[in-house]
């Protein structure tokens, strides 16, 4: 009896959350009284956890938290996922409150690299800007980088530093320079698609003796498209047929004027075989960073951008990362994308070990679980839990973000950019004959007004291909394609982002969709129609404080659902919506002239006899 009085009470403190649970007594638990405690403050659930996390978080043990579950009905094991409800009812259990969970948001600087929202002069530093080569295959973009970092990397093709990490700095009269070394234009868009603008500056690469080609245009549309300035370097001016002329020439007719054209597009000649004029580029590239002053705070927690990523045999995932702002260091907890980790090892873009890594810096980084996409968010977090927090958090954005991109009709195209609030309708064309080109360019840009602008990104010719898809989803524009087909991979890569696809066969009908699109983004007019006045004849008060206006209508009418103007002695003294109207005893929609009536207004209890009511109501019309 006393041996079951003993348990009964046992198993009573074992209730109360400030006792020592029961355990097992062949795990050598001792029954011990625990002092009682200060009362817990409420903790932050995430909207999912595993039983242990959760048992860490409300600082109970394991065995402790499977039991809640138990008696809740719920049989999980110790990494079994719970939902936030079960979760809070488990803390209540132990008496300890529980906060709503919080999405946490992605780092907010994800316009532009090393952009803070909160920077001072105290707090921040000039950083190096962050430049992309972009360019035709064979221009001499990797040899032309080569040639900037003084090592003949290119000659090897045997996975030099350079294409693996990807990027590097250079110094230049006491300025760094971070240069990223992407494999092509359709990388440096996907970074942007992913909502990360890595680039501050872009190098457009073009060979003297070979001028503007299909890829020179697509770079020039990417770069366009991304709102950076560019400069050119006219390279392989060595060669033999070399014409800068020529090549100054083509580039005007793509709206690319270099300075000696009177332009303001800076232009540079040089060999990146020979490494002449590389140092007049370098000099070009610190003046324009000069007029950018780009800025970032150092002391914060790192924020950056995958550059790439990969698999290695040896070394498990690594990722090239461009740290945007703050600083990262060995040993920090890091989120890379849907990935997370702890860094093991940073090297620069020279092979070097290093420690920590600042504003624009290129970082080879160890230690992620998985790899991370190009133009993937780098975030430095506090601790494991939190960047399990900010994983779950991103996993529940993008598929939210999959659900909303799913309708792609021209309707959607048009809601969405009236939600973002601008009154620009960006367009990719393609069409089925070269000829085509400028007659629809030119057709589709006559469209834009004073109020709305049609601005073409790219258009070429051949089939709508994923190139298309990427451009027009990194900057929310809208495929067009004329007499042209459309390839099978990009109608499902479309699909996918929610790229909206149009194809015709008649200029006219392709037109008159635009000029419909561009009226869609214009604010419709609003335009206030006097309907009718009326004047008070007599005041009634009805209840303790309203008051019902008497009146006579002596033009128009007055309706029911439109608005009404109190004027007293020819100036307006009140504007509101009519709350009620009556003729005799009947509730009626509009009193007509020569009526008599009441009227009461929502909000107005000041009427007086010899008022004059101006009823009106709003016309919405499209334009």
């Amino acid at each position: 009896m006393a041996q079951r009085r003993g348990q009964r009470s046992f198993r009573g403190r074992s209730k109360k959350r400030n006792r020592t649970p029961d355990v097992p007594d062949g795990l050598g638990a001792q029954h011990v009284v625990v002092e009682d405690r200060e009362p817990r403050k409420p903790v932050e659930l995430p909207s999912q956890t595993t039983v242990g996390e959760l048992a860490e978080i409300l600082e109970m043990s394991n065995v402790d938290t499977i039991k809640a579950l138990m008696r809740l009905g719920v049989m999980a094991t110790v990494n079994e996922a719970v939902e936030f409800e079960i979760a809070a009812q488990v803390a209540a259990s132990f008496e300890i409150g529980v906060l709503k969970p919080k999405d946490r948001e992605e780092s907010t600087a994800a316009i532009k690299v090393g952009v803070d929202d909160n920077l001072t002069a105290d707090n921040s530093i000039t950083r190096p800007p962050v430049i992309t080569v972009l360019g035709h295959v064979d221009h001499g973009k990797t040899t032309l980088l080569d040639s900037i970092r003084g090592e003949k990397v290119v000659d090897t093709e045997a996975g030099g530093i350079t294409q693996s990490i990807g990027a590097y700095q250079v110094v230049k009269d006491g300025q760094s320079l971070t240069f990223i070394d992407t494999p092509g234009h359709a990388a440096f868009t996907q970074m942007r698609a992913s909502g990360a603008q890595a680039t501050d500056i872009a190098v457009l690469v073009v060979a003297a003796d070979d001028g503007v080609m299909p890829q020179t245009l697509e770079a020039i549309d990417h770069a366009k498209a991304a709102s950076v300035p560019m400069i050119v370097a006219i390279n392989k001016m060595d060669a033999p047929g070399a014409d800068i002329d020529r090549t100054n020439a083509q580039l005007a007719e793509h709206e690319i004027i270099v300075e000696s054209y009177g332009g303001d597009t800076v232009a540079v000649p040089v060999s990146a075989l020979k490494g002449d004029g590389i140092d007049d580029l370098l000099e070009s590239l610190v003046l324009v960073a000069e007029i950018q002053e780009l800025k970032a705070n150092p002391d914060r927690a790192g924020i950056g951008v995958v550059i790439e990523s990969h698999m290695d045999r040896s070394r498990g995932a690594v990722a090239s990362v461009l740290v945007r702002s703050g600083t990262a260091r060995t040993g920090d907890n890091v989120v890379a994308g849907m990935f997370r980790g702890r860094i093991k090892s940073m090297v620069d873009g020279f092979g070097n070990v290093v420690k920590e890594a600042g504003p624009s810096t290129p970082i080879e980084v160890l230690g992620l679980n998985g790899i991370p996409a190009a133009g993937d968010q780098f975030d430095v977090v506090a601790n494991d839990r939190a960047g399990r927090d900010l994983v779950n958090t991103r996993e529940r954005l993008a598929s939210r973000r999959k659900d909303e991109r799913a309708a792609t009709t021209m309707a959607e195209v048009m809601r969405r950019v009236q939600q973002s609030g601008a009154k620009e309708l960006l367009v990719v064309i393609k069409t089925g004959s070269h000829g085509s080109i400028d007659a629809v360019h030119r057709a589709v840009e006559q469209v834009s007004s004073d109020e709305v602008q049609v601005r073409v990104l790219s258009s070429a010719s051949g089939a709508i291909n994923e190139a298309d898809i990427l451009l027009a989803s990194a900057s929310g524009a809208v495929v067009m394609g004329f007499e042209t087909t459309v390839e099978s991979g990009a109608r499902r890569h479309a699909e996918a982002e929610g790229v909206t696809i149009r194809t015709y066969d008649i200029i006219y009908n392709l037109i008159d969709e635009v000029e419909d699109a561009a009226r869609g983004l214009l604010e419709p007019e609003r335009k206030v129609v006097v309907l009718g006045h009326a004047n008070v004849l007599e005041v009634f008060t009805h209840g303790k404080r309203e008051q019902i206006a008497g009146v006579r209508v002596t033009d128009g009418l007055l309706k029911r659902a439109g608005r009404m103007r109190v004027v007293r002695g020819g100036e307006e003294i009140f504007d509101g919506a009519i709350t009620s109207m009556r003729h005799l005893k009947d509730s009626v929609r509009e009193l007509a002239n020569n009526f008599e009536g009441g009227v009461k207004i929502d909000g107005f209890h000041e009427y007086e006899t010899g008022d004059v009511l101006e009823g009106y109501e709003i016309q919405v019309t499209k334009r």
